[in-house]
């Protein structure tokens, strides 16, 4: 039986050059997905995000959470973040992910988007904590919104779009050429769930 009767190349990399995105489209059933969506809405220990940029300190409406193997200390935007154990939830789906996506992470950054009127602005995952060239793993429960990359040279950009309970991987030199970002839009009036998988290297 085809759970996922729309045929997704997993194999695909979406960006043209220097870099690596595979997208593997809804890697759980409708029930499933809908299932860790309530979950981490209600049980992850959300906090707004933070950020100190040219000596201005922002908190933004967004919220995140880091979980991870043991309590690394990950920074970004001058903020320092100290990692909670892992759920039950963050458990199950870091081992499906690792299955599918062939890699092993050690920590995972969850983003909650209340509404299509909360983003990202344009950035790469270059944190000198990150694992160089590690792959990183997105996965989306809620609202479907588009997921933007922008080369840092030549500017090209292609888009995604980011499906409940689907699977993104970027790997390779994709965090060294390419930026990312979440673009607001008005028409997404429902919430969103992202978590990403990553490597910590100490």
């Amino acid at each position: 039986m085809n759970l996922f009767p729309e045929e997704i190349d997993e194999t695909k990399n979406w960006l043209p050059k220097e870099g690596t995105v595979n997208y593997y489209g809804k890697i759980v059933t409708e029930e499933k997905a809908n299932f860790y969506f309530q979950r981490l809405f209600d049980s992850i220990e959300w906090r707004n995000d933070e950020a100190h940029i040219f000596g201005k300190h922002y908190i933004t409406k967004r919220k995140v959470a880091w979980y991870a193997d043991e309590p690394f200390e990950y920074s970004y935007s001058n903020v320092t973040k100290r990692a909670l154990p892992w759920t039950a939830e963050l458990l199950s789906l870091k081992a499906l992910i690792e299955e599918k996506a062939g890699e092993n992470f050690n920590s995972c950054l969850l983003n909650l988007y209340h509404s299509g009127e909360e983003g990202m602005a344009w950035h790469s995952d270059g944190e000198k904590d990150l694992k160089k060239d590690g792959a990183i793993a997105s996965v989306s429960f809620g609202a479907e919104r588009k997921f933007a990359f922008k080369h840092k040279v030549t500017k090209e950009k292609v888009d995604i779009f980011l499906e409940h309970g689907s699977l993104l991987v970027m790997k390779g030199a994709t965090q060294s050429h390419w930026l990312h970002r979440l673009p607001p839009t008005k028409k997404a009036r429902t919430p969103r769930v992202n978590l990403t998988f990553r490597t910590i290297e100490e």
